[in-house]
């Protein structure tokens, strides 16, 4: 009897546990509940370059504060913390064919006159009628030809945000951002850095990459994408130590 109770129970766990499955098949996926945004940003406190405290002057009697956001002043990012937009739009080819043809003959023929008045000695010595003149002789020849290509074209069309990290004596701004994007189990990761006039700076808050100077842009991933496409360490150990 309490052999087919614990049957009854365990088929019974396992209609509930079927049933659940089913439903979570059938039915869409559920949205989480709402949480603590900085659960998402970790838990380590963010620290960014801030622009050095500035003191106001107090006015009771104005209608604007000295240094506010209004539509009359200039909204661009120009101080330390400041926060822009990079554009970034590659479009790079290069086609290079080189061919080389090389070709090289010598020919070289010594000749012994006089070896201590014992040439007569050595011609009688041997068989048939030998000749010291010429005595030596060499000859090469060598030809090498060489082929080669490159065609390669390269689109990028990327936009992050970077902030300003420092204020040049000259006027130049630093910038630097990072943009991490992962998919699946694909971890796409963009870094840019740099230096750029503030005049540069468009009125919607952008630039594009081709006026950062000292420009440092990387754009690549991890994962297992990644991982299939890149060479094993035997490979790449062979490849450097073989001579061929």
């Amino acid at each position: 009897m309490k052999h087919a109770i614990t049957t009854g129970a365990g088929l019974a766990a396992l209609m509930l546990g079927g049933c659940a499955g089913i439903n979570e098949a059938i039915a869409p996926p559920q949205l989480t509940a709402i949480s603590n945004p900085a659960t998402i940003a970790g838990s380590q406190r963010v620290s960014m370059p801030l622009p050095t405290p500035n003191v106001e002057a107090q006015a009771p009697n104005s209608l604007w504060r000295a240094g506010a956001k209004s539509f009359f002043n200039d909204q661009r990012a120009s101080k330390i913390g400041d926060i822009l937009t990079v554009n970034i739009e590659i479009a790079d080819s290069a086609q290079l064919n080189n061919t080389t043809a090389r070709s090289r003959t010598g020919s070289t023929e010594t000749g012994v006159q006089a070896l201590l008045g014992l040439e007569d000695t050595i011609q009688n010595a041997l068989p048939g009628t030998p000749s010291l003149d010429p005595a030596v002789g060499f000859n090469s020849s060598s030809a090498s030809n060489g082929t080669g290509s490159v065609n390669r074209q390269e689109t990028v069309n990327l936009t992050v945000a970077a902030v300003i990290t420092d204020r040049l004596p000259n006027g130049n701004l630093v910038i630097g951002g990072s943009q991490e994007v992962r998919i699946n189990n694909e971890l796409r990761e963009l870094l840019v850095s740099g230096v750029i006039r503030p005049e540069d700076v468009a009125s919607d808050n952008t630039i594009a990459h081709t006026k950062i100077a000292e420009a440092r842009i990387s754009y690549g991933g991890r994962g297992d994408i990644s991982q299939v496409q890149r060479d094993k360490y035997g490979k790449l150990i062979y490849d450097q130590i073989t001579p061929f």
